[in-house]
């Protein structure tokens, strides 16, 4: 990989927050400490009681190992960077932290297309769902979803990967493919070619799938008991709030890249952009935690023991 013109890149988005950077480092620090304790809380519920281990609530640690993934890919560097003087990134932490990132947003749609399809099945065919999701395939699925985005994306980032970088300037408070590919030396249609070829791959399948299982899902809310009916909306309601909430920052992500959107203050395009990376794995085990009445169940149950410890 040829990157000897450009060493490194200027972030130009901490520029704007410079003026209140330890505010910003303590609301960073904070929200991902926060955020990795509560994940991991998740997790280890999930982990430590058997009743637990329904294909759905592995999905959901799966999600909170995914969040504690994207977190990690933007914050800590983000921080250090905030506090840096100069606000640049070297070439290969940028590279590093696209890949990170990518990764992380292909990743968190395919588990979230998962899990859809997990809701479907359980709303939809109720008295076959025990003998459609066996272990076996619960473990296949899983296995299938945490290599596919990585072996997908890594062939694509190949190719941005062994670019040349003659331009050094990055609008944003971190770094993604579309910004290297602007600062190429190099022609980079084909990039771009490839980069719909992408989202053809790791994002639309993943999308209708959850968009088919909700319409399913609502043509069969619709024939039974408003009793009924609530009970699965219940079901649905944090997969349904974790997905509506991923794409929200997603789409707003994309909007900045791609329209002009000067009409809104920049201090609050730069927040709103890391919105997809912050807002998702500080929401969703709060979601699933206190949305699923069995995992509620076992956290008070942990934290009366380690009361009655102390």
């Amino acid at each position: 990989m040829d990157n000897s013109t450009t060493l490194t890149f200027t972030l130009t988005a901490y520029l704007m927050l410079a003026k209140h950077k330890y505010v910003f480092f303590i609301l960073f620090l904070l929200l991902y400490i926060v955020t990795v304790v509560l994940n991991v809380l998740l997790i280890t519920v999930i982990h430590q009681n058997k009743d637990l281990h329904q294909p759905m609530n592995i999905f959901a640690s799966m999600l909170s190992f995914n969040e504690l993934y994207g977190m990690s890919a933007l914050l800590p560097l983000t921080m250090s960077i905030l506090m840096s003087k100069t606000h640049e990134i070297s070439v290969n932490s940028c590279i590093a932290q696209v890949y990170w990132l990518h990764t992380y947003g292909s990743l968190e749609y395919c588990i979230l297309a998962l899990m859809a399809y997990d809701r479907y099945l359980a709303i939809c065919y109720p008295l076959h769902y025990q003998t459609i999701m066996l272990p076996s395939k619960v473990k296949a699925l899983i296995a299938l979803v945490a290599v596919y985005p990585f072996i997908v994306f890594g062939c694509f980032f190949s190719m941005t990967a062994q670019l040349s970088f003659c331009g050094k300037f990055i609008p944003k408070l971190y770094c993604l493919n579309m910004e290297l590919v602007k600062n190429s030396c190099t022609p980079t249609y084909h990039i771009n070619i490839a980069g719909l070829l992408l989202i053809g791959l790791l994002i639309a399948p993943q999308i209708f799938m959850v968009f088919f299982s909700y319409v399913r899902i609502f043509r069969v809310c619709k024939k039974l008991s408003k009793k009924n009916q609530v009970n699965a909306l219940k079901k649905c309601a944090p997969h349904l709030t974790s997905f509506l909430n991923f794409s929200i920052g997603t789409l707003f992500d994309v909007a900045q890249q791609r329209f002009d959107m000067s009409h809104i203050a920049m201090e609050v395009r730069i927040l709103l952009s890391t919105f997809f990376a912050v807002c998702p794995p500080f929401a969703n085990p709060i979601l699933y935690g206190l949305g699923t009445y069995l995992i509620r169940v076992h956290i008070k149950k942990m934290c009366n023991r380690y009361k009655q410890r102390g």
